[in-house]
C-alpha cells in the first residue's frame, strides 16, 4: 500500500503539501546510489567541496521569497521574521572556515624512520533526520560539515516541513553538489527504521522528540551505527539579584515566545531572585501582552499559529493542569481573541507554579513559561537540575566568575551568561540526560561526521 506523507498547514488546516513515501526498494536504491557516489565526491579536494557547498547555500538566497512563504504555510512562522538565511550563512561560513584545521591529520612523528599520524575519514553515507521547527538551520548543522568532510548525505525531513528538503536539494545541486551525493527522500516511520536496521549509514543525526530518539536507537541496535541525537529540552533561566532586569525580561521573554515557543533552546522555566521577582513578573506580563497573535502573512503578526493542532493541545493540557493545581495565569484570554482552540494559541505566563506540575518539568515547546522566585544560588541550582533534560541554561548576573562557577554545576550542554536562545557555530551544540548524545558544529561537529584512521608507517631503506 502506498504511504502518503502530508503537511497540514496550521494557517488554515488544509493539506498544503503531499508526497508519496519511497517504497523499500526505491529507498534501498537511493542509499546504493549515495554509497557509490561518495568515493568520487571525497576524491575532490577540500577546497572544491567547500566551493560547491557554499555555492549551493548561496543558491538558497534566490529562493528567499518562496521559502519565507512556504515556511509560513508549513509551520506558521510570521513572514515578518523572514527565513533562516542569516543563521544558515553564518553556520556555513564558519564550518567552511575551520574545515582545513578540523580535518587536518594529527602528526605524531614524521622522521626518517617513522610516519605516525591520525587522519579523519568520512563516515560514508550520512543520514540526516531533520525537524520542522527550524527546518533549514537544524538541517545544515549536519549537512554542511558532512558534505565538506567528503560524505554523501541523505536527508529525510519532517512531514510538517516536507518542502524544505526539496529546496535544499534544488539549491545544493545548483551549486554543483552531485544529485547522488545529496539526496532528499520522503519516508514513513517504517521505511526510515528499515533503512537504519539494514545498516545503510555510517552516521545518523536525528533531531526530534525523546520517543523518536528511542525509536532510532532501537532500529540501530546491533548495527553499531554512530548516532547523534538532539532530543527534548526544558531550558531554564536564573535571574540573580545583580541582574539587569529590563534586559533579562526582553531577552528571556523573546526566548520563551519567539517562533510560538517552538525553539530547541527556548526558555521554558524562569527562576528569579526574590529581590526582583515582582518587578520581573510585572514587566514580563507587559512584554507578552504586547505580542500580536494572528495570520502569519500579516506583517503586524509577531506570534503565529503553532505548527500543528496536536502540539498546541499539549501546551493547553499542561497549562490547564497547572491552573487546576493552583498556578495563576497572568495573561488574560480577552487580550488574545485570535486563540481559536486549535493551532492559534495565546501566549501565557504562569506563576504560583512548582515542580509537581508538568509545565515545569516536561517539555512544552509552545508559548508558555512558568516563573518561580528563589532565595539564592543553591535553590536555583537545585531547581534547574530537577529535570530530565539538559540542553541550555541561561544565567543573568553582572559577575561572570559567579556565573562560571554556578554553570559548572548545572547539568546542561551549554551555559549562557546574559543571553539565551542562540546557537554559536564555534561552540559545540550538545546536551546531556534525556536531551540526547553527541554534538554538532564547532570542530567537534567534524568529528561526528568522520572517523579516525591511524597510520603507523615504518620506513625501510633499501
Amino acid at each position: 500500500m502506498t504511504s502518503m506523507i502530508q503537511c497540514i498547514s496550521p494557517v488554515d488546516g488544509r493539506v498544503y503539501a503531499e508526497r508519496e513515501a519511497l517504497s523499500p526498494d526505491a529507498a534501498a536504491k537511493a542509499v546504493a546510489r549515495a554509497r557509490a557516489a561518495q568515493a568520487g565526491w571525497a576524491a575532490l579536494s577540500l577546497d572544491e567541496r567547500i566551493a560547491k557547498v557554499k555555492a549551493g547555500i548561496a543558491a538558497l538566497d534566490g529562493m528567499k521569497e518562496q521559502i519565507v512563504e512556504e515556511l509560513a504555510w508549513q509551520m506558521g512562522r510570521p513572514v515578518r521574521f523572514g527565513g533562516e538565511f542569516g543563521g544558515v550563512h553564518e553556520r556555513t561560513e564558519y564550518m567552511a572556515s575551520i574545515a582545513a584545521d578540523a580535518l587536518a591529520p594529527t602528526i605524531v612523528e614524521n622522521s626518517e624512520h617513522f610516519d605516525r599520524r591520525i587522519e579523519r575519514e568520512p563516515q560514508g553515507v550520512v543520514f540526516v533526520i531533520a525537524p520542522w521547527n527550524y527546518p533549514y538551520l537544524t538541517a545544515v548543522n549536519t549537512i554542511v560539515p558532512a558534505l565538506i568532510a567528503g560524505n554523501s548525505v541523505i536527508l529525510k525531513h519532517a512531514s510538517q516541513t516536507i518542502l524544505v528538503g526539496e529546496r535544499l536539494a534544488e539549491a545544493l545541486h545548483a551549486g554543483g553538489v552531485p544529485e547522488d551525493v545529496f539526496q532528499n527522500v520522503v519516508l514513513d516511520h517504517a521505511g526510515t527504521e528499515a533503512l537504519i536496521a539494514a545498516k545503510s549509514f555510517g552516521f545518523i543525526n536525528f533531531t526530534g522528540s525523546v520517543p523518536g530518539g528511542r525509536a532510532i536507537e532501537r532500529a540501530a541496535a546491533g548495527t553499531f551505527t554512530a548516532l547523534g541525537l538532539e532530543l527534548g529540552g526544558k531550558d531554564p533561566a536564573y535571574v540573580m539579584e545583580d541582574a539587569d532586569v529590563d534586559w533579562a525580561v526582553d531577552v528571556l521573554m523573546d526566548g520563551a515566545m519567539y517562533n510560538a515557543g517552538q525553539c530547541c533552546c527556548g526558555i521554558e522555566r524562569i527562576y528569579v531572585h526574590q529581590k526582583h521577582y515582582d518587578t520581573f513578573v510585572e514587566k514580563a506580563a507587559a512584554w507578552v501582552n504586547a505580542l500580536h497573535l494572528g495570520d502569519p502573512f500579516d506583517p503586524e503578526t509577531t506570534l503565529g499559529p503553532m505548527a500543528n493542532v496536536r502540539f498546541a493541545r499539549t501546551v493547553r493540557e499542561q497549562t490547564e493542569e497547572a491552573l487546576a493545581a493552583g498556578a495563576k495565569a497572568l495573561i488574560e484570554r480577552q487580550n488574545f481573541p485570535q486563540d481559536d482552540g486549535g493551532a492559534y494559541l495565546m501566549p501565557q505566563i504562569l506563576v504560583n507554579v512548582d515542580h509537581s506540575m508538568r509545565v515545569m518539568r516536561e517539555e512544552s515547546f509552545g508559548p508558555v513559561v512558568g516563573i518561580m522566585p528563589v532565595k539564592d544560588d543553591e535553590e536555583a541550582l537545585t531547581l534547574m537540575n530537577d529535570c530530565d533534560f539538559g540542553l541550555t541554561a541561561s544565567l543573568w548576573t553582572a559577575d561572570p566568575e559567579r556565573a562560571l562557577a554556578l554553570g559548572r554545576r548545572i547539568e546542561t550542554g551549554t551555559v549562557y551568561l546574559n543571553r539565551a536562545d542562540y546557537l554559536d557555530p564555534a561552540i559545540c551544540w550538545t546536551g546531556c540526560k534525556d536531551t540526547g548524545r553527541g554534538g554538532s558544529l564547532s570542530e567537534l561537529g567534524y568529528h561526528a561526521v568522520t572517523r579516525p584512521r591511524s597510520y603507523h608507517l615504518r620506513k625501510v631503506k633499501a
